[in-house]
């Protein structure tokens, strides 16, 4: 016969070793009950009645209890929740001992810390977002570090919401003006996303995505733009994942003298001329608004290639004048070719239109912009945010 050295232990000393005090280490709760008195040392819970002493339990709470397919669905059910990295996810479930409430509690505390901390890293990839009704436009520039954050649904609900609000701001009499920034993060935001809902300042909505995606993600400039009292307002997004977001924008104003003309007539047209100033990068509307500096600068460097021809100088003078108009044509959007049709210029492109429609028409104001442009040369040097290629 085979005696258990246990079974001979005294009674006694099995009481005894039951009532005695037992400790609480990070990987276990322990949880002791004395008749109407529960204990729970180490940290955790205490509450004492006045009943009388009786025999003791005591229950060890061991996180490996829960299996490691238990383990795994709760990451994902906080990682559906919050979006937040796998790895901040599993931290926040160790670290609350798997309880996944007051794990998005600490993740969400912990996210803010994290997306301060990634602030100052450069965000130069992003979307633009674009908003418009029959009146006006606003197009916003959010920024992340890569373009795998930028297809997230999130990101670019947050992009679109922020152009929707910017919409709505009461801006100057200008054909079109940049709004400022500082302004907009101020303002609330109506989400209703099962990721991202509530009412929040902008600024904290950008806060919490930037948490949630693990990056940097920036605000960084707006723009909006006024339809003529006669005439339309026209948009285009290049590279547009969805409807409203994209990486390059063009909008554009076209303004009649009559108000009959037919506004589909000017929107198909114009619609056109915003995909063309995506695709020509023109700078200047018309050669009378190309700055001074910008063609005396032009001048001289082609007078220069010119000269080292060796040709004569009414030759090299001749060669200026062609080369200037060829500059003309790449940087003046009514000088440019017109990227659906070559065989015409904008300019003759817009003086057909009007005979079509019976009436004048012209371009108010254009404006083009795209994701990053300028960015990285802009931190490096200090320098103030640039506008857009506007006019």
């Amino acid at each position: 016969m085979v005696f258990y050295r246990g079974v001979k232990r005294p009674i006694a000393i099995i009481y005894k070793s039951l009532n005695s005090s037992i400790c609480s280490g990070h990987d276990y709760s322990t949880l002791t009950r004395y008749g109407n008195s529960i204990a729970k040392s180490g940290g955790y819970f205490h509450q004492h009645g006045n009943g009388p002493r009786s025999c003791a339990v005591s229950i060890r709470r061991y996180s490996a209890e829960i299996s490691s397919s238990e383990q795994m669905n709760l990451i994902k059910q906080l990682r559906e929740r919050t979006s937040a990295p796998i790895k901040e996810v599993k931290a926040a479930l160790v670290t609350s001992n798997w309880d996944i409430e007051a794990a998005q509690k600490d993740l969400r505390k912990r996210g803010i810390v994290l997306a301060s901390k990634k602030s100052s890293r450069t965000a130069a990839e992003g979307l633009l977002a674009l908003a418009q009704n029959e009146r006006k436009a606003a197009v916003i520039e959010l920024n992340c570090e890569t373009d795998f954050v930028a297809r997230n649904e999130i990101f670019q609900y947050l992009a679109l919401s922020l152009a929707k609000l910017a919409l709505l701001l009461e801006g100057s009499q200008q054909s079109f003006a940049a709004f400022p920034i500082g302004h907009l993060e101020e303002l609330k935001l109506n989400l209703d996303h099962p990721k991202l809902s509530g009412e929040k300042s902008v600024q904290n909505a950008i806060t919490e995505v930037a948490a949630m995606m693990g990056e940097n993600v920036k605000l960084r400039r707006g723009f909006a733009m006024s339809a003529p009292s006669l005439g339309v307002i026209s948009t285009y997004l290049h590279t547009s994942p969805q409807p409203g977001v994209g990486r390059i924008a063009g909008i554009l104003s076209l303004e009649v003298e009559d108000k009959n003309v037919s506004e589909d007539a000017l929107q198909r047209v114009g619609s056109e001329l915003a995909m063309h100033v995506v695709a020509a990068k023109p700078l200047f509307l018309t050669k009378e608004d190309v700055s001074s500096d910008a063609l005396s600068n032009e001048r001289e460097i082609l007078k220069s290639q010119a000269e080292s021809s060796g040709k004569p100088q009414i030759a090299v003078e001749k060669m200026v004048e062609g080369r200037l108009r060829k500059y003309f044509e790449e940087v003046v959007l009514m000088e440019q070719k017109f990227i659906v049709n070559d065989t015409m210029n904008v300019k003759t492109l817009l003086s057909n239109l009007s005979k079509d429609v019976g009436s004048p028409v012209k371009i108010g104001s254009f404006l083009r912009m795209e994701v990053g442009e300028g960015l990285q040369g802009l931190e490096a040097s200090n320098e103030t945010e640039p506008l857009a290629n506007a006019a």
